[in-house]
């Protein structure tokens, strides 16, 4: 296991102040226990802070026809929608929302070109809520792959407060490498054609990047 490369400024700031909370605890406090629970609580913050960057070993698939899973979670959502964005038809929505103890790690569902690329400002309504998709913070990305395009919503959730996206239109990308980062709790939307062949049902805990969610 690492740790992904977006954590780093934040790590060393709670490293900073879990050592002088402590510091400052033990210099000042006469009360052995409230120094030792301080110690205890802090120190699991920054196991939890470690782990939330966490990029795990993993078999990654890797499939032509399939459409892997951009995030860890859970399947929230599966329905047809009207698009909103960038299609004009109806679409397969899957909705994949990712808690804070989930790896944040997001990846590209398919290989193909980047075909549309676009960050939204907008609310942080929790990730859950069904205005999520359109109301909130959030990245789309639109990949052609297999004849067919598929788009990739990185959603802001109620803590999530900084999405990360590392593609550009004109992009040839590969099946499960890094598409982005979101941090503290977020949901990630899929809108696939309506002959895809959905491979998850509702409440199915997927992994990024080794779970098949559907296939073209």
């Amino acid at each position: 296991m690492t740790l992904h490369r977006e954590g780093r400024g934040t790590i060393l700031t709670v490293t900073l102040l879990v050592a002088f909370i402590n510091g400052l605890t033990f210099t000042c406090v006469t009360t052995p226990w409230i120094s030792f629970l301080v110690a205890a609580v802090s120190l699991l913050f920054w196991i939890f802070i470690l782990s939330f960057f966490r990029i795990p070993s993993r078999k990654l698939t890797i499939q032509d026809n399939a459409i892997i899973a951009p995030a860890d979670g859970e399947v929230v959502v599966i329905e047809e929608v009207q698009a909103d964005e960038y299609f004009t038809d109806r679409r397969i929505q899957v909705s994949i929302f990712m808690s804070p103890f989930n790896v944040h790690v997001n990846r590209n569902p398919v290989s193909g070109e980047v075909v549309y690329s676009q960050y939204h400002p907008g609310k942080y309504l929790v990730a859950w809520h069904p205005k999520s998709s359109t109301e909130n913070e959030r990245h789309s990305v639109v990949y052609r792959a297999q004849g067919k395009e598929i788009l990739v919503k990185q959603i802001a959730g109620a803590l999530a407060k900084r999405i990360v996206n590392y593609l550009q239109p004109g992009q040839t990308v590969m099946q499960t490498e890094e598409m982005g980062f979101i941090k503290f709790g977020s949901r990630v939307d899929l809108l696939l054609p309506l002959d895809a062949k959905i491979q998850v049902k509702m409440g199915d805990k997927p992994k990024g990047g080794v779970t098949v969610i559907a296939r073209l």
